[in-house]
């Protein structure tokens, strides 16, 4: 008998839909390539939420289902006020969403397009959180493996929250140049995931270093124009020039070593950021 493999085409959705005949959408909040976030009204509890619509195109409904739990169980191991909350996972009319906290204020990548290069001073603060975020997520056993500056997001309360666990993996875990790992952005991916090798929490910390580059630089240290040559740069270029970082260059530079035994570690970054 011949299996039929049932491949998920995302509904189209727009404002006013109820999810699960609960969740009411009113604004869409971003996009990406694994899914689109929107601001809810929770209908039952009288909250509002933010609700994430899993979509990975040309995967079999069965896929996205185990993308959307993978994500949702991910964040769940980590409970860290710097780390984006998720409150469930439904599914309705063949599409998977996950339900989130709502975040207020916006992403580095859009203050960065808006507003241009960060402050010295609000870089610094927002390392610490991003530092703090990342040995909680170690500490659970997990490598996030896409820290970029469109998953952080900086609220109107100066909370910092690192989002968005589409593709991370457990420690242990050997992660090769497949699609999967491929789902991040080249300009923030450490040498050895561009190269294929396996990666632990050393390469989130080259990825956070490559974020506070681009936080108090206005932009990837290694963005070379299209993707190859954005990984090539990542395996085998120096850094783009410091012109802004001052006493954060040094430790930006010991994040983006290529080695990744040469890198520094969540603690020594801790210490050095509070010695600046």
């Amino acid at each position: 008998m011949t299996t039929v493999e049932v491949r998920s085409v995302p509904t189209v959705v727009g404002p006013d839909r109820l999810v699960t005949g609960r969740y009411r959408l009113r604004t869409l909040l971003g996009r990406g390539g694994m899914g689109r976030v929107w601001l809810a009204d929770d209908e039952l509890l009288g909250r509002r939420v933010a609700i994430k619509q899993v979509v990975l195109p040309g995967r079999a409904s069965e896929q996205v289902r185990a993308s959307a739990l993978a994500e949702a169980r991910a964040v769940a191991r980590v409970d860290h006020h710097n780390v984006v909350k998720v409150y469930d996972v439904v599914e309705d009319a063949g599409d998977h969403w996950i339900v989130m906290e709502p975040l207020t204020g916006r992403t580095m990548a859009d203050a960065l397009a808006s507003d241009g290069p960060l402050p010295a001073a609000d870089v610094q603060r927002i390392a610490l959180h991003l530092v703090d975020a990342l040995r909680a997520v170690h500490q659970a056993g997990l490598v996030h493996s896409d820290v970029k500056p469109a998953n952080v997001q900086l609220c109107d309360d100066g909370r910092v929250v690192l989002m968005d666990f589409g593709i991370a993996t457990a420690v242990d875990d050997e992660q090769t140049l497949s699609s999967e790992a491929m789902a991040g952005s080249p300009a923030y991916m450490s040498p050895e995931r561009a190269r294929g090798d396996a990666v632990g929490p050393a390469s989130d910390l080259f990825s956070l270093g490559a974020t506070l580059f681009a936080a108090i630089e206005g932009k990837s240290p290694f963005g070379a124009g299209d993707p190859f040559s954005t990984l090539v740069a990542v395996v085998e270029a120096r850094p783009a020039a410091f012109v802004n970082a001052g006493p954060l260059r040094p430790i930006i530079e010991a994040l983006l070593a290529k080695d990744p035994t040469n890198r520094l570690t969540v603690a020594q970054t801790l210490s050095a950021l509070n010695t600046s």
